[in-house]
């Protein structure tokens, strides 16, 4: 794939993920402030996400990049999830947990800084790839 294959991907990607990070937000945000532990409100956020990220990802991020609909692709699409859950998880838990003790925004920093590029680059390499 050319360079600007790889950049007009990254820019669509860029797009489903600032959408999927604000689904991402708006479930776990108010989960975590005023309903339940904010770790598990971080793994229902990106249940949610995830499922839009796959739709929209699936469909346009990575469309024509060679991969076809089966279930390996599924299965490694949600290997790579997993380990964004993971992270966002442990970001949690340090951020708001019983070393630092912040404010349950504190994790969404992390989970849009760092979760983003660590996924786009297994999903591009390995899943879609």
């Amino acid at each position: 794939m050319r360079a600007s294959g790889v950049l007009g991907q990254l820019i669509r990607f860029v797009i489903v993920g600032g959408l999927s990070t604000v689904v991402y937000a708006a479930v776990y945000w108010p989960l975590a402030t005023y309903v339940i532990w904010p770790v598990l409100a971080s793994v229902a956020g990106f249940l949610v996400a995830v499922v839009f990220g796959y739709v929209f990802h699936s469909r346009w991020s990575f469309q024509g990049h060679g991969a076809e609909q089966n279930a390996a692709l599924k299965f490694k699409f949600f290997v790579v999830q997993s380990a964004g859950m993971v992270m966002n998880a442990a970001f949690t838990w340090w951020l708001t947990g019983p070393f630092v003790h912040g404010p349950t925004w504190w994790p969404l920093v992390p989970a849009v800084l760092v979760t983003p590029f660590a996924t786009f680059a297994l999903n591009r390499w390995w899943v879609f790839g």
